[in-house]
């Protein structure tokens, strides 16, 4: 086996580990130019763990005038002003949040650190007095503008959502402390004072909720310029890492397009703008690169609770979040007083934006990694099962279709239904065994589309393999024959039929008063 390259980084919120010795690193600085000779407001919306903190540890560095971090870069030969610039950042990681209380008292704090470093004296314990002398402070200190780079800003809200009334009215009270808090950076005395503002988390509340004052804060989150600031698109993840990814390939005994295709399954597909411009998750790359292991690397820093509430709460449709569509507008009208899951689920990096036609944004799951971890999590938080032999017998349920072993697939989905809890399933009707055996068959890890949209109406399930295809018809109350029928009355299967690939027919009928799946039916379609 050849020996592993030990300077791939595995953590993307290191700056100083990302760019200097012989490290790999990803250029991202003439964005960044861009970005700072245009505007002095800006915010930038993106998923956790996107390389936002490196984003704005980049940002620090560069203003700082550390050109010696930089060499080799893009920048370092660009018309970059290298004079250094006191800067002040606001990490909302540190700051206490629990109530309005300690939020102000944990802001004040952060101030009050940032001023000691600086010899500055505040003379006010009140927030935003505070942060107005410490702005002005600075700036009379080194002479030089002043720049202010928050993180995480929303963390004090989103962190209480899903949890209750009482929490949620902790986020609200909150909202209100940061909407001073960032006021304060409008007023005229520290307006002059500034050199540049970048603000930076995972959701994009409403302007008018939280940067009111604010008026020209140059929003990023969805502009085609700035679609891969953070990210890795596919020239830059074959740029790169391609020694990483050759490694990857031969300790595997796969070829290096295999893997290529491979990485773009499980970790590519983020989509933030109207056009086309997709971009790799970094922190699985870096993940799955370092342990040549395919993972849901992401997924597993943190689980998104407050969605699967917000779910529940909602009585959501599961299956539909395959195939969301959202006007424009919903992206910039997300409030604490009307949390709508869809832009929700967009900002958290959860469904990404697969087409625009003009007016309306098509979503779904931006790749394997999101959509088999998210569904797996959702199974389990919304149907209890209780054996441990079946929660380990539904994860086989892929390896049966695989093989092409139907009875015992059958039997094990029969078997889970059956262990499902008696008032979890009463009053359900076809919806319910739809969503279940959707999510059964995603948590599973089989790649599962829902929903497709053919001329002649609706395919409920397409399962795919790399060598076959199952077009599946479910029923309740009636007969596997008659899901079999409409599959081959609409021809749902005949965009395959040039595919190279065995196309199996899969009808299964549910009897919702026994809970089981009564009938079933398979047909292979001869090309």
């Amino acid at each position: 086996m050849q020996q592993k390259m030990k300077k791939l980084p595995i953590s993307i919120s290191n700056f100083e580990t990302l760019i200097t010795g012989n490290n790999v690193y990803v250029d991202k600085t003439r964005y960044i130019h861009h970005m700072v000779s245009e505007g002095m407001f800006y915010f930038l919306s993106r998923p956790r763990r996107f390389g936002k903190s490196l984003l704005v540890s980049t940002l620090k560095a560069l203003f700082e005038g550390r050109k010696e971090l930089f060499k080799g870069l893009w920048i370092e030969s660009a018309d970059w002003d290298w004079k250094p610039h006191p800067v002040a950042v606001i990490d909302f990681n540190g700051i206490s949040h629990g109530t309005p209380e300690t939020l102000k008292q944990g802001l004040w704090l952060a101030l009050k650190e940032i001023a000691q470093q600086y010899q500055i004296n505040l003379s006010s314990q009140l927030l935003p007095e505070s942060f107005k002398e410490v702005i002005i402070g600075l700036s009379r200190y080194s002479g030089a503008r002043v720049v202010i780079l928050v993180d995480e800003y929303d963390k004090p809200l989103i962190s209480h959502l899903g949890k209750g009334k009482a929490a949620l009215e902790i986020a609200k009270q909150n909202r209100e402390v940061l909407r001073e808090f960032y006021g304060v950076l409008k007023e005229g005395n520290v307006n002059e004072a500034l050199k540049f503002v970048f603000i930076t988390g995972i959701s994009k509340f409403t302007r008018v909720s939280i940067f009111s004052e604010l008026n020209n804060l140059n929003d990023l989150t969805m502009h085609p310029a700035y679609a891969a600031l953070v990210g890795y698109t596919q020239e830059e993840l074959e740029t790169s890492f391609k020694d990483f990814i050759q490694t990857l390939s031969k300790n595997k005994n796969e070829s290096y397009q295999a893997v290529l295709d491979k990485l773009k399954l499980w970790y590519n597909g983020y989509r933030f703008t109207d056009e086309d411009s997709l971009v790799y998750n970094p922190y699985s790359i870096l993940h799955v690169l370092q342990r040549e292991t395919f993972e849901n690397y992401w997924f597993e820093t943190g689980t998104p609770a407050f969605l699967v509430d917000l779910i529940k709460e909602k009585k959501y449709p599961i299956p539909d979040i395959e195939n969301l569509q959202l006007q424009g507008m919903s992206f910039s009208t997300y409030d604490l007083d009307h949390l709508e899951l869809e832009p929700l689920l967009f900002q958290s990096g959860y469904v990404t934006i697969h087409g625009f036609d003009g007016v309306r944004y098509r979503l779904g799951y931006p790749n394997q990694e999101v959509k088999t971890s998210f569904l797996s999590f959702l199974y389990k938080s919304l149907v209890d099962i209780p054996s441990t032999t079946l929660k380990e017998q539904y994860t086989r349920l892929h390896e049966f279709l695989a093989q092409e072993e139907i009875e015992p697939f059958i039997e094990t989905a029969n078997a889970i239904l059956s262990a499902i809890p008696y008032p979890h399933v009463r009053k359900q009707g076809e919806s319910y065994y739809h969503t279940i055996f959707y999510l059964m068959l995603s948590a599973s890890g089989v790649l599962v589309h829902t929903e497709v949209l053919n001329i002649r109406g609706r395919v409920d399930m397409e399962v795919h393999f790399q060598d076959k295809v199952y077009i599946v018809e479910l029923k309740c109350n009636q007969s596997a024959k008659k899901a079999i029928a409409q599959i081959k009355a609409k021809k749902y299967f005949e965009k395959y039929l040039q595919s190279g690939k065995k196309i199996l027919l899969l009808g299964i009928n549910f009897n919702t008063q026994e809970r089981r799946i009564e009938d079933w039916r398979v047909e292979v379609v001869q090309t």
